[in-house]
């Protein structure tokens, strides 16, 4: 095996090591490098140019267009103060990326909050603000069309992007594409020299320039030969010359320049054991091209070591690359592996192997979110019965697995969702995600994830005619909606969740949709429907003897009426609540309610009554012991006395709250020890 991990494209690095070498393509660098200053038509009309300028390297998978725009970008870097920025507009395989996903990815690299369920012209706005300010590289690997590339493209001439497709970007002005073909024959023989060692090109020049001619100069297909030379250390270069030579071609038709990388990896693949060859087979499942030894022994049905193992040995053969994940498939390999799955393995064991990868990250989710329970708790009992290798060390390790796991997950959401034909799966594995993410980064800082994976539980409930999961999904994302201010368009999902839960006969979810209808009329300011819709919601709670929803109800009428200046239903309710919370034995809460009471009477002109009110409410909160409740009553009491006229009891009660204050303050106080104790 070779002892360097290889950039597929010409960089290598060697591991352990800071240092790194690119291979060859003086010339385009030179070229991309003087169209950077090069006058564009703005320029030349006299006018300034509105947007950045675009540098295109155009180029077919393999060619090594994504490493020549990562040394551009590395070799300018100096010009742009503010930083380089990159994402892929592919998945692996060639499907685009949705311009949401690839303005949040972008958002996320400046640390920009993207608000959840917003859609990709309101982030790819966002994207443009934030670089309109800074000088920055922006790099958009593996475009599908200019339509992609447009949406992105910062109104500031002082950036720059560097856009890697397959061809022309038409619809983007004033581009002229770098081009690439195969490596001059001198930087191929020293790229080539690089993996398997000098002596073996010294050796025999000649086979080694022979070798490079039958790859085609591509750097993709070089890498799998200097792999398997790296593998094969008595085999000489000649010999591999001489096979790929005679390799015929697979029926599949190729262009000519296809030809080269398809030779290369089926001659790397026909070397495999067959155990191997059905492991690299089934990675062209893998979510988001990501691999790691529990994907790949849960798609083969193999030990974890085993899988571990013949991963190692494909990343030294040049099919996988390493990631934070794990491992990723090169992307150029992709369409070649899905192929060879269509041939060799019959659609039901493709199926079997997509659902036993599933169910394995269903089970690393539910070990991920238990290992953030309490000692002794139910999930940490169930955590301890699964099998060591899908146990985390502690919450510091599951979290950081979530972290590196998390755009394999979320496709892998995506991919089980659109698959259609393991939902049952799918909505385990969404569930699972739900709870790993609220567990470790709170649904606050998840929210934007949570939002999509929300989404999909919808599309499968639709898909299904499952009217419960429906109402709970679109219950969570109407909450999304309501925290970030979209409050019309969560209306109009608590409103289609009333329906679902109406369909599937769920109180809980007729209820919630009910009372969160109000909710939003009381964030609108339309306190007239937000009571007609809490009563509705109190309605039906009564009917189901439901006390605790009872109490909470009665006080959200006795707000919207307060707000209304409708102060005898308010009062009315506010007592009604105090006593639902006094029957329940939530003494804080009886407190807080007889103070909204107090609030009630002191706006409709009626101190003495208000006075009653708040000292029963004090009583309440001290036998509560909730200390600041009472130092916020005791201050109430005294604004009601002094409109009252008494101002001597106001500074007595004044300084009650004070001292409650004080003693609240010194029972939370964390004191040091001195040197003199």
């Amino acid at each position: 095996m070779t002892d360097q991990a290889v950039d597929v494209g010409g960089r290598v690095e060697a591991p352990g090591s800071d240092s790194d070498r690119f291979f060859g393509r003086d010339r385009e660098l030179k070229a991309l490098k003087a169209d950077i200053g090069r006058a564009g038509l703005d320029t030349l009309s006299g006018r300034k140019a509105p947007r950045a300028r675009v540098l295109l390297i155009a180029g077919r998978p393999g060619s090594g267009r994504t490493s020549l725009a990562r040394e551009l970008a590395l070799r300018i870097a100096a010009d742009y103060p503010d930083g380089v920025l990159r994402t892929r507009l592919a998945e692996p395989g060639g499907a685009p990326v949705p311009v949401e996903r690839a303005a949040r990815d972008l958002l996320d690299a400046l640390e920009i909050p993207a608000p959840p369920g917003a859609d990709g012209d309101e982030l790819a706005e966002m994207v443009r603000e934030a670089l309109a300010v800074r000088r920055t590289v922006l790099v958009l690997d593996d475009a599908a069309d200019a339509e992609q590339v447009d949406a992105l493209l910062p109104d500031n001439p002082q950036c720059l992007v560097v856009a890697v497709a397959e061809g022309p970007l038409t619809g983007i002005p004033d581009v002229r594409p770098c081009t690439l073909g195969g490596m001059e024959t001198r930087s191929a023989v020293e790229y080539l020299a690089s993996l398997i060692g000098r002596v073996r090109i010294t050796v025999d020049p000649q086979a080694a320039q022979a070798l490079v001619e039958e790859c085609g100069g591509q750097p993709a297909a070089l890498v799998l030969a200097g792999g398997w030379l790296a593998a094969h250390p008595k085999a000489s270069v000649a010999d591999l010359a001489k096979q790929l030579h005679e390799l015929p071609d697979d029926e599949e038709p190729r262009s000519q320049g296809a030809r080269p990388l398809a030779r290369a990896f089926r001659f790397v693949y026909g070397s495999l054991p067959q155990p191997a060859a059905r492991i690299l087979r089934l990675l062209s499942l893998a979510p988001a091209g990501l691999a790691d030894a529990h994907t790949a022994s849960a798609l083969a049905g193999c030990s974890v070591s085993a899988a571990q193992s013949t991963l190692d040995d494909f990343a030294a053969l040049g099919v996988l690359h390493p990631s934070r994940a794990g491992y990723e498939v090169a992307g150029c390999l992709v369409p070649l592996l899905r192929g060879l799955t269509e041939l060799h393995d019959r659609p039901a064991e493709v199926q079997l192997a997509r659902a036993r990868m599933l169910e394995r990250t269903v089970r690393q989710l539910h070990a991920c979110r238990a290992v953030t329970e309490p000692e002794g708790s139910p999930a940490r009992s169930r955590l301890a019965g699964l099998p060591r290798s899908l146990r985390f060390r502690g919450p510091e390790a599951a979290g950081q697995w979530l972290r590196d796991r998390q755009p394999a997950l979320l496709a892998s959401a995506r991919l089980a969702v659109a698959d259609g034909e393991l939902d049952t799966l799918a909505r385990r594995l969404v569930s699972a995600l739900v709870r790993a993410l609220a567990a470790h980064r709170g649904t606050g800082a998840a929210a934007p994830e949570l939002y999509g994976l929300h989404q999909l539980v919808l599309d499968v409930a639709e898909r299904r005619e499952l009217p419960r999961e429906r109402a709970a999904a679109l219950l969570n994302l109407a909450d999304l909606d309501a925290d970030t201010g979209r409050t019309k368009e969560a209306l109009e999902r608590y409103r289609a969740a009333l329906d679902a839960g109406r369909a599937a006969a769920d109180p809980y979810a007729t209820g919630r949709a009910m009372e969160s209808v109000g909710g939003t009329y009381q964030e609108l300011g339309d306190y007239q429907r937000a009571g007609d819709w809490y009563g509705r919601a109190l309605a039906q709670r009564l009917a189901r003897g439901e006390r605790e929803d009872e109490a909470r109800l009665y006080g959200r009428l006795g707000a919207v009426h307060t707000y209304a200046g409708r102060y005898g239903e308010a009062l009315r309710n506010w007592r009604a609540a105090a006593a639902g919370f006094r029957r329940l034995g939530d003494l804080p809460a009886q407190a807080r309610a007889l103070s909204e009471a107090a609030r009630v009477q002191e706006y409709a002109g009626r101190p003495a009554e208000s006075l009653r009110t708040c000292r029963e409410a004090v009583e309440w909160a001290r036998q509560a012991g909730d200390v600041r409740l009472q130092a916020a009553l005791q201050l109430r009491l005294a604004d009601t006395l002094e409109r009252l006229g008494d101002p001597a009891a106001a500074r007595l009660h004044r300084s009650m709250a004070d001292q409650l204050l004080g003693t609240e303050t010194s029972a939370y106080e964390i004191r040091s020890g001195s040197a003199d104790d």
